[in-house]
């Protein structure tokens, strides 16, 4: 059954639906596929945006603007290093680095906030992960970026990981208890270690799935950093942008070892109790930033949306 729905999607007029579906499937006509997945006008609008690289003053790391989640959507899209126009991009985020690797973006702490008000290259466990994983995801591993999973690994407080920020940005850090786990930084820092080496870090992958599943099975009493799993965490959203049902299901659906638990069923019930009856998902929340792309829309069902649930699915059967 989870081939038959793939299989659907190869007749969409989306290329990046089209080409995923493809990809997934191992379809041999996968060249043609890509071809129209490079040509597509709003995947390379993204890429000249992405020239600016690393982009204005961090605001806040939820927002859609921002130049890494951009970078992150291009790679599960399906764009790959060699994309026309991507050796650039790349080039620019790899000479943003610090002396472990980390990329860096340019962030302001106020004063008001525990911070001095000067803008300064850093990088904090809520943005380097996904920079990171885009460019595994591409096909980057060069020696530094490999060194910098590595290094951010090593940063976890058992079992899951805190805030934890660079040392440019002082003794800042999030709204929580400093011993807290972030929700978020865990479900990034998985999904990068996912992506590097799952075997080498199976265990620290393992241990932090078993915290977020904690999380929410107390999802009533603990909050931390102030990350709540209510009516917008359990709504259907694209990109995957912050803490929500859909992302935290997507990246645990590819450890088994958590497969069979209660927690993660429940989590995942809630995303398939949305689809309709022959017609998919339509979005339940969407970020204005991607109002063109098909997944920007609440009005009818997604096909970028119908296809993230549909490879999930296949994932576990």
């Amino acid at each position: 059954m989870s081939s038959t729905r793939l299989e659907s999607f190869l007749n969409s007029s989306i290329p990046y639906v089209a080409y995923n579906a493809a990809r997934a499937l191992g379809d041999p006509r996968i060249a043609g596929f890509k071809a129209r997945l490079y040509a597509d006008g709003r995947i390379n609008g993204l890429i000249d945006e992405l020239n600016d690289w690393p982009g204005t003053v961090l605001s806040s790391h939820k927002s859609a603007r921002q130049c890494f989640h951009k970078l992150a959507l291009l790679a599960d899209l399906g764009l790959e290093a060699d994309h026309p126009g991507m050796k650039a991009v790349i080039g620019k985020v790899l000479r943003h680095r610090d002396g472990n690797g980390v990329p860096l973006l340019p962030m302001r702490i106020g004063e008001n906030h525990g911070g001095t008000g000067e803008t300064k290259g850093a990088w904090a466990l809520c943005d380097a992960p996904i920079t990171l994983y885009a460019l595994i995801t591409m096909g980057v591993r060069d020696e530094g970026v490999m060194r910098a999973v590595e290094y951010l690994a090593g940063r976890r407080q058992c079992p899951a990981w805190g805030c934890v920020v660079s040392e440019a940005l002082d003794s800042w850090r999030g709204p929580g208890k400093k011993a807290d786990p972030c929700p978020y930084a865990t479900l990034i820092m998985i999904k990068l270690l996912l992506a590097s080496d799952p075997e080498r870090y199976a265990g620290a992958i393992t241990d932090a799935a078993g915290e977020l599943l904690r999380l929410w099975t107390h999802s009533l009493t603990e909050h931390p950093y102030l990350f709540y799993m209510g009516n917008d965490f359990r709504k259907l959203k694209l990109p995957f942008i912050w803490y929500d049902v859909l992302h935290v299901v997507d990246v645990l659906s590819r450890i088994p070892a958590i497969r069979t638990s209660q927690a993660f069923s429940g989590m995942l019930g809630i995303v398939c109790g949305y689809e309709l009856p022959g017609s998919g998902f339509i979005p339940g929340s969407v970020y204005q930033e991607f109002r063109d792309w098909d997944f920007g829309q609440k009005k009818v069902p997604s096909e970028w949306l119908g296809l993230k649930v549909a490879l999930l699915l296949a994932r576990l059967d």
